[in-house]
Formats: C-alpha cells, structure tokens, sequence
C-alpha cells in the first residue's frame, strides 16, 4: 500500500477523522475551506501529532499510536509546499536551495537542481525578485533537495492568476511524471484536482466523504458533499416513491431514474450542463428565469412551476439563438441517465 492513513485528531469541537488508503500516486484532496485538509498535511508532515492511528508511506511508519512510533518532521522525508512557497526572503535562490542539503554535497547539488529546474540567471536573485513561476520552481528546487518520499502541495496554486495558474500547473504535471514518490495535492479547486490527481478523496468536516478514481469520482461523486465540491450547483432532497422513481422536492417534480434506487439515497443531482430543452420524461415546468452571462458560457438560473428551489442550465453562447429561435422554453429535461443519486 503506497499510503495509508488512519488517524483521529480532535482540536476543540472539531475532529479530524481520515480512513485513506491507496496504491495510487498521485493523490488529490478536495474539501472547502475549514474541511481539515491542512490539518490532515500538517499530520503527515509530522507538525501536528494525531490523537491516534497510523500513517505509513510504502509501508514505513511515520505514526503509529499503538507501536507508539512518531517520526519527528526531519524524519518522515516529507516535502511540504505552502501556498506562498515559503522562501526565505533575505536569502538568494542558490542560498534557499543550499539552506536544506549537507556543506559536503552542497555546492554540486545546488547547480544540479537550478539546472533541473530552469533557474539559469535567477540563483543569485531573492525570492521578492522572481516571477511567480520562478519562485514556485525555487521552492520545489528546495523541497527535492531534501530527498522526499512524498510532497504535499497545500493549495499551492490558489493565489495565481488564471493563466499563469494554467502554466503552472502543466509545469507541475510534467515534474510529477518523472517524480517517483507519492504527490498529495490539497485544493478546493476542482478543475486542477481534475487534472493533477490520479485518486481523489472529498474530506468534508472532517471526515472522508467519497474516494476513488479521479475521473470516475467526478462522474459519481456518491454524496451531496462530494457532488457540490465537484461542481455540481443543482441538488435536491428526494422522497423515494418507487424502485426507479423519486420525487426531488426542491424542485416540485417526479424523476425516473436509469437504475435502481438504493434506499440510502436523501437527494438527487444534475451538472448544469446535462440539462437540454425539451418535454416528456423527466421534464421540469419553469416559471421563469435570470441569466448571468458569462464570456463563452450563458448560465440561466431556472424558477421551476412547482417547488421552492432553482435550476442551473449552462449552455454555449454561441448556441443560444439556436435553441431560442421560438422564445426561450417552458419546460427542460433532466436526463435519467444524467441523474446523481446522492446520500449524505
């Protein structure tokens, strides 16, 4: 097992309490802010000790309460990447790079890892001196230095632009696919768990909500948690009123379903892209809507006939004269196939 991490942590009224298990590598984590995930790095890291349980890397302990083992940070050849990459700022990049390795290895290494990371002409400049890039290329410079079986990225990319954010964030892919050891990055950014992770887990006040295949996650996000922070703006409390057939009350309607219902199920959910103009199964009554127009995207928040609820329908600016030629709809579908069926 390349990860595994068991633990409870209680700080106050809240409990961190993580069952995390995975061969995979490259491992998102995707909460809201105050979810625990820091708390859940800095437990790796060695920086906050768990109440109990274990955290192993590839089968080495770095905790376990009930060997009592407890590996001081040093130790546990971590590598941690905050927000702000941490650099020291009176120091020069060559200087933050040599601040972690040994006076033996020292000077070769440092030219070896400015090398590796493009940083030709930047290792005699300071941290407030250095493009973003650059600076985020000194600090994993700085973190590889030190070896690391495994690197933590907390919300490393939160404070960029969108565009240098995209750049980036390929950079990053390329480094992780010639990195060896286990990548864990923690965002509440969706689309960049989309792209980095290979496994993803959804930690919600505390605990995990729903892990697995990134890609699959994304497709059956399995809780309400879990679908709201994967981008999913339209959920509803359901009443179950037949094998295949719920009643979503938020939006005062009747839904099929393609399979059958699990009687652990307390809501259904749909993309707002998956929704289409329409009538017949599945449709859904409007009253009226608002529009939030967006560059290439319009989104149009739906007032169903019946409910209390709204809908959220994004389409293609470029296809909007098209589907409203006749006016804008009545009614809209809500695909069977489209459907999440969501438990708490």
């Amino acid at each position: 097992m390349a990860l595994c991490i068991k633990i409870k942590k209680k700080l106050g009224s809240f409990e961190l309490n993580i069952d995390l298990e995975t061969d995979n590598r490259r491992i998102g984590i995707l909460g809201e802010s105050g979810a625990g995930k820091s708390m859940l790095l800095k437990c790796i890291a060695g920086i906050v000790t768990p109440d109990e349980g274990i955290i192993s890397i590839d089968g080495r302990i770095l905790y376990s309460s009930h060997e009592h083992i407890n590996l001081k940070p040093q130790k546990r050849k971590a590598g941690y990447m905050f927000q702000n990459y941490a650099l020291f700022p009176n120091m020069t990049v060559e200087e933050n790079i040599a601040a972690v390795l040994k006076k033996s290895s020292r000077k070769k290494r440092v030219y070896e890892l400015i090398e590796q990371f493009s940083l030709n002409g930047a290792e005699k400049k300071r941290p407030n001196e250095l493009s973003g890039g650059q600076q985020q290329r000194a600090a994993l410079a700085r973190l590889m230095a030190s070896e690391p079986e495994i690197i933590m990225l907390d919300e490393a990319f939160s404070a960029l632009d969108a565009h240098l954010k995209e750049r980036l964030q390929l950079n990053m892919l390329d480094f992780i696919s010639s990195y060896g050891g286990i990548v864990i990055d923690v965002a509440h950014d969706r689309d960049e768990i989309y792209k980095i992770a290979d496994y993803a887990a959804v930690i919600h006040n505390g605990k995990i909500s729903s892990q697995g295949n990134a890609h699959e996650l994304f497709e059956n996000p399995r809780t309400a948690a879990a679908a709201r922070l994967t981008g999913c703006r339209n959920i509803s409390p359901v009443r179950i009123i037949g094998k295949r057939r719920l009643y979503a009350c938020n939006w005062g309607c009747e839904l099929d379903t393609e399979c059958d219902i699990p009687d652990n199920i307390t809501a259904v959910g749909i993309r707002a892209h998956d929704i289409y103009e329409g009538c017949g199964e599945n449709s859904l009554a409007l009253s009226g809507f608002s529009v939030l127009e967006e560059p290439f995207e319009v989104t149009y928040i739906l007032r169903p006939s019946r409910g209390k609820g709204e809908i959220w329908w994004k389409i293609p600016r470029s296809s909007r004269d098209v589907l409203f030629k006749n006016g804008f709809p009545k009614t809209v579908v809500l695909p069977k196939e489209k459907l999440l069926l969501l438990c708490e």
